[in-house]
């Protein structure tokens, strides 16, 4: 997944920093960056919100990483 480690580094973040945020390890985090695990859907909503781009952008069926639904 690509495009989650490239949110990422864009942020500066570590990889310890985004597994704090969707309540894992850096270990587990970093085999779901390198694609050697998936990712759970209420860990992917996380990553959605933290990133605040809509979950199809994270997954790659859209370029646009504007989110589908913004909270008001």
């Amino acid at each position: 997944m690509h495009r989650i480690r490239d949110l990422r580094e864009d942020r500066d973040l570590s990889q310890t920093e985004v597994a704090m945020v969707i309540h894992t390890t850096q270990q587990h985090y970093s085999k779901i960056e390198l694609g050697k695990t998936s990712i759970s859907s209420d860990k992917l909503i996380l990553l959605a919100k933290f990133y605040n781009v809509s979950i199809d952008y994270i997954l790659g069926l859209t370029d646009e990483k504007k989110p589908l639904f913004t909270e008001k």
